[in-house]
């Protein structure tokens, strides 16, 4: 089996929240927009790996600056992870994001993540 990737766990996590769940759950704060991961069992059985292979792919994206995890807590984005992982859901699912979101709303979340 190869190398999990950073990009493929992107991309299941985009699948997962648009496809699956047709839900983001997105954290505002005046500094950042982060957006939550599915857990992690969840990523791995999507993809159809060990568990225990998607979490040194997670640890090496937060020692890139992309994400944060948080025991008991989870994953989340951080603002450089946000703004790869949204470009990949606008890119891939733009018409479901915008379904989910409403067009304002799209538009406020669009500004925030690719002003800063």
């Amino acid at each position: 089996m190869s190398a999990l990737t950073s990009s493929e766990i992107l991309t299941a996590v985009a699948r997962i929240l648009i496809s699956e769940d047709r839900a983001i759950t997105f954290l505002c704060t005046e500094d950042e927009i982060s957006i939550r991961f599915p857990k992690t069992r969840r990523l791995a059985a999507y993809l159809s790996v060990p568990h225990y292979y998607v979490i040194p792919v997670l640890a090496a994206m937060e020692g890139e600056g992309l994400v944060t995890r948080t025991e008991r807590v989870g994953v989340s984005t951080n603002a450089k992870g946000t703004a790869l992982l949204f470009s990949r859901i606008m890119d891939e699912y733009p018409e479901e994001v915008e379904e989910i979101l409403g067009p304002d709303l799209l538009q406020a979340i669009r500004g925030r993540i690719f002003s800063a």
